[in-house]
C-alpha cells in the first residue's frame, strides 16, 4: 500500500501530545496538509481512518492530539473532563490547535501553504475556533460540531473558508445555534457554508452511533453525503 503513516509528536506547555500523520508517499510532494480534529474521545482508529482516507484522495492527513500521550485509552468520564476544561478555556484550546499548526507547517510531507482543518464533534468545534483565530489556513470543515462561540474572538476576521456538516435534529447544536453561527461567520467576514441534513442527529458520521436516547445515531446518507462535500470543499481550496 502506498499510504504510509508515521507518529507526530510535539510538546506545549509541559504536554506531551502525539498525533499521527498518513500520505501517500508514492504522490510528488510536499502535499496539502489535513488537520484532523478528533470527538471527545481523542485520537481513535475512527479519526485514524479519515486521515488515510485523505491520503488516499492525494492530501496528507494529520491527526490531531489535544489532550496528551499520557490519556491515551482513557474512559469516557475522563474525556468528558477534558473535553470540558478545553470548552472552559477556549483560549488554552485555541493554542494547542495553534501549536499543531504550526507543527504541521514544519513537516516535510506537507505543504506549509496549503493546509485546511477538519473535525468530528469536538473536533467540528475545534476546527472552527481555529478558524475564528484568524489563523492563515486555507479552510475548516465541522462534521456535527458544536457551534457555541469562545467568546474571546468577536474582533477577529476569519481568512479561512468554512464549511460546517449538521444533522438539523441534532441535540447538541439546535436550529437555533445554527442561526447564531451563520450570523458570527457572516459578522467576521467568512466565507461559510452550512449544510444541513434533515431528520439527521448528532454523529452521523460514526457508524459506531447508535443512541437515540443521546441523539447519536449512524446516518448513511449523511456520512456519504458530507464526505462528498468535504471532496468538493477541499477540491475548491486546493
Amino acid at each position: 500500500m502506498p499510504v504510509q503513516t508515521r507518529p507526530v509528536a510535539h510538546s506545549h506547555s509541559g504536554l506531551t501530545c502525539e498525533g499521527l500523520l498518513a500520505f501517500d508517499d508514492s504522490k510528488p510532494g510536499p502535499l496539502p496538509g489535513i488537520l484532523v480534529a478528533p470527538t471527545i474521545r481523542g485520537r481513535t482508529p475512527f479519526e485514524e481512518g479519515k486521515a488515510q482516507a485523505l491520503a488516499e484522495l492525494g492530501y496528507a492527513g494529520l491527526v490531531i492530539d489535544l489532550y496528551g500521550t499520557d490519556t491515551r485509552d482513557a474512559d469516557i468520564a475522563t474525556y468528558r473532563s477534558l473535553m470540558d476544561g478545553l470548552r472552559a478555556d477556549r483560549a488554552e484550546l485555541q493554542q494547542r490547535l495553534l501549536k499543531w499548526l504550526e507543527t504541521a507547517r514544519g513537516l516535510p510531507e506537507i505543504d506549509a501553504g496549503r493546509i485546511a482543518a477538519i473535525g468530528f464533534c469536538f473536533g467540528g468545534l475545534c476546527v472552527l475556533d481555529l478558524a475564528r483565530t484568524g489563523a492563515n489556513v486555507a479552510g475548516v470543515a465541522a462534521f456535527h460540531g458544536l457551534f457555541d462561540a469562545p467568546g474571546n474572538t468577536g474582533g477577529n476576521r476569519i481568512k479561512a473558508k468554512v464549511l460546517a456538516m449538521h444533522g438539523w435534529d441534532d441535540p447538541l447544536a439546535t436550529p437555533d445555534q445554527v442561526l447564531a453561527l451563520a450570523k458570527e461567520l457572516t459578522v467576521m467576514g467568512a466565507d461559510w457554508q452550512i449544510h444541513a441534513y434533515g431528520n439527521t442527529l448528532h454523529a452521523f458520521t460514526n457508524p459506531a452511533a447508535n443512541d437515540k436516547s443521546a441523539g447519536t445515531v449512524y446516518d448513511r446518507n449523511a456520512d456519504r453525503r458530507s464526505w462528498s462535500a468535504l471532496q468538493d470543499f477541499l477540491s475548491e481550496l486546493f
